[in-house]
């Protein structure tokens, strides 16, 4: 199942820390690259494109050539599409923001951000979010994950405390967050398939300069924007090879 809908319906943990690209920090626009040695890696973070990065999430010019994994394109991000998990597009004010897993009463939402060549965010994003959940008296432990260091967190919410994992990855010239809710932000075997499919996202930054913290680009998948009788997109349509069904959602 491919969902195009509004985030409004639901809790979100992510608000925590608001859309990076209007933190303080870095907002020097970052240009076309400049050529590197391929083994200098981002500090805190993924090496950089052409050093053969042991596992994903992916560089477009890091992806393996010897699996084959389907994805939708949704521009800046291309990500996998697992058998028996939902796929949905986040949409705030007409613009695709964000793509989200769901398995079951479980998700994991995907963001990703500009960065600058020549350092990562990770480290500083994640020291933000944990001081806004403790202020707003939540919690976060800083703790080592499957993709490098992690916050395990209790987010406010009513009535209480909503368990939640914040992922983080630097790449070049880019930056991918993810947010763990539901039963897999505690239970490893339930966060599984959800880690799998943040493994097998890959990111295409692109060479146009953008402000660090920035959020790249992103377009619903080409089978969404087929155009139906009366020039609107459709309600619902099938996929090739997998067939889940794409619905809108108000």
């Amino acid at each position: 199942m491919f969902r195009r809908r509004r985030p409004t319906d639901q809790p979100d943990p992510s608000q925590v820390d608001d859309d990076l690209s209007t933190e303080q920090g870095d907002t020097e626009l970052e240009s076309e690259p400049d050529p590197e040695p391929a083994q200098d890696p981002v500090p805190g973070g993924a090496p950089r494109a052409g050093t053969g990065r042991p596992q994903g999430p992916w560089d477009s010019a890091d992806v393996p050539d010897e699996v084959a994994v389907n994805r939708l394109d949704l521009g800046s991000l291309h990500v996998p599409v697992p058998e028996g998990l939902e796929v949905r597009v986040e949409v705030q004010d007409d613009v695709v923001v964000a793509a989200t897993f769901v398995d079951g009463q479980s998700q994991l939402q995907v963001h990703a951000f500009a960065a600058p060549k020549s350092a990562g965010v990770w480290d500083d994003v994640r020291a933000e979010i944990a001081d806004s959940l403790r202020e707003s008296k939540g919690s976060a432990d800083d703790v080592e994950g499957p993709f490098g260091p992690e916050l395990r967190a209790r987010v406010p919410e009513e009535p209480g405390l909503v368990p939640a994992r914040f992922l983080g990855v630097d790449g070049p010239r880019w930056f991918l967050r993810g947010l763990v809710t539901g039963p897999a932000a505690t239970n490893p075997e339930q966060a599984r398939r959800l880690e799998g499919a943040f493994r097998d996202v890959v990111v295409h930054r692109g060479g146009e300069a953008m402000a660090p913290r920035d959020l790249l680009p992103l377009h619903l998948p080409r089978e969404a924007m087929v155009a139906g009788p009366d020039g609107a997109p459709p309600r619902s349509l099938e996929l090739p090879e997998r067939g889940p069904e794409i619905t809108e959602t108000q």
